[in-house]
């Protein structure tokens, strides 16, 4: 099921909230309707899926980290 205005800006008022970072923003997932992507200003973060299981709706916050830009310690 896909994601709709209202509900893409409470999860994104509630990411912002948590990280409290007001430059992440939600948009629609080119390739699905069933997903958001997160952005960073203009950086991609990750991907947002919904999904509803017996009436209860969720949302699963993906993102993909790879070594290469992982600081050296």
């Amino acid at each position: 099921m896909s994601m709709s205005p209202s509900e893409t800006g409470q999860v994104q008022q509630y990411l912002r909230s948590k990280f409290d970072n007001n430059r992440l923003t939600l948009r629609p997932h080119k390739k699905g309707e069933d997903s958001v992507e997160v952005y960073l200003g203009d950086e991609f973060l990750g991907v947002i899926y919904r999904d509803e299981d017996d009436g209860e709706v969720s949302y699963d916050f993906n993102m993909a980290i790879l070594e290469m830009d992982l600081p050296q310690l």
